[in-house]
């Protein structure tokens, strides 16, 4: 089974069949733990969640990724729907996708659809993915976009019993785990540069994210949706925020204490914690040679500048287009170069927000921006686009706009 060639998913579950990838689990809690010993939940898939081969030849992080996402998704669908045969859940997944699609002319609606729900699912998780996407490198990107994957887990479990509030929770939801990633990270009692840096690109982010953004982050306590989360959607954070703070695989206290904050304001047992920061641990320590996050004395620093690196470098190969799009779009023009010597408004954010993700959706290899945090890098293309792109930013241009 190749994960990369077509028709992978009939073979996959031909292989394998719900004996092999559902039974053996006997709750959604169980799976989730199960899933999380591969690095799917932080991002960095090592292995599938089975317990042969599934494939003989040498599965990269990406295919690996593709397959555990689908099985995660499987195993939800049948968690609601025990008596369906498995094949059911694909057409369900497929529906999912279209409905999660953000916005007028996404990348899912440029996919070459057929009336094969199986290929269609085959070509949306691959563009989920950004597989086709040469212009991004490995290990960079794709570790904050892998991480966040699990929120279509969450999303696709509230499509099926809410089906008229996805797009909603998966917003809010992200809102949620970054707002929650930015806190831990500012916990930590002893500031690097990077750690900065990075707190600095959340925080921002953070503003794009929401019409109603605030420069002030509320603190734990003051989120009072963390206590409506399913038992899962809490692990889950608790997960992302441990990785938040993994840099230098010690934990100081102010950490430690943020993490018990956390776990006490969502209504956990402190053992729910003590079982999270284990698995991390093991998890780091097993796949420290060939997982890119765990080889590096600063992760965080490798991040930020991994990050900086491929907005930049999608700016430069996109140049000509994006110049062309800003010089068509007036008011954006206008409004990233008021971005370079004053903080915008939150209106003003929202409108940059909008259009540029307007412009992300016409130029293939800018969808990254559309996938589950994207939206974090945001503020690394407000940034970099006015420096990079001086051509499209001359004096008399903007003069004669109106912002």
């Amino acid at each position: 089974m190749n994960p990369s060639a077509s028709d992978w998913i009939p073979k996959f579950l031909n292989h394998f069949g719900k004996e092999k990838l559902i039974t053996p689990y006997n709750s959604e809690n169980e799976f989730y733990c199960a899933m999380r010993t591969t690095g799917f939940v932080y991002g960095v898939s090592a292995a599938a969640n089975v317990k042969e081969k599934v494939s003989s030849l040498q599965l990269t992080k990406e295919e690996f990724t593709k397959v555990n996402l689908f099985h995660t998704l499987l195993f939800t669908y049948t968690s609601l729907h025990e008596e369906e045969d498995i094949s059911m859940a694909i057409p369900a997944m497929v529906s999912f996708y279209k409905k999660l699609e953000k916005g007028k002319s996404g990348f899912f609606k440029k996919l070459s659809l057929t009336n094969s729900p199986t290929a269609n699912l085959e070509r949306i998780l691959s563009a989920r993915l950004q597989e086709t996407n040469s212009s991004l490198k490995k290990n960079s990107t794709t570790l904050l976009t892998y991480a966040l994957l699990y929120i279509d887990v969450f999303a696709f479990k509230n499509w099926l019993k809410t089906p008229s509030s996805v797009k909603q929770f998966a917003q809010d939801f992200e809102n949620t785990v970054i707002s929650c990633c930015i806190l831990a990270l500012k916990s930590k009692k002893k500031k690097k540069k990077y750690d900065n840096l990075l707190i600095e690109l959340f925080e921002s982010s953070s503003e794009y994210l929401s019409e109603a953004s605030s420069s002030k982050l509320p603190s734990v306590k003051a989120m009072g949706t963390l206590s409506a989360l399913t038992y899962l959607e809490k692990k889950y954070l608790i997960d992302i925020c441990a990785i938040a703070v993994w840099d230098d695989r010690e934990m100081d206290e102010d950490e430690f204490d943020f993490l018990q904050q956390l776990v006490n304001t969502m209504g956990l047992q402190l053992e729910v914690l003590s079982e999270s920061l284990q698995a991390l641990k093991d998890f780091s320590e097993k796949h420290t040679q060939h997982i890119t996050l765990f080889e590096y004395s600063n992760p965080v620093k490798q991040f930020y500048k991994q990050n900086a690196s491929t907005v930049k470098l999608l700016i430069l190969r996109n140049k000509n287009r994006l110049i062309l799009e800003l010089e068509e779009s007036g008011e954006l023009l206008v409004l990233l170069t008021h971005s370079t010597v004053r903080d915008l408004s939150p209106e003003e954010k929202n409108k940059v927000k909008e259009q540029l993700l307007d412009i992300c959706k016409t130029i293939p290899s800018l969808t990254i921006f559309l996938l589950p945090g994207g939206a974090v890098l945001l503020p690394l293309l407000v940034k970099f686009i006015p420096k990079l792109l001086p051509s499209a930013f001359n004096e008399n241009r903007i003069d004669n706009k109106k912002p």
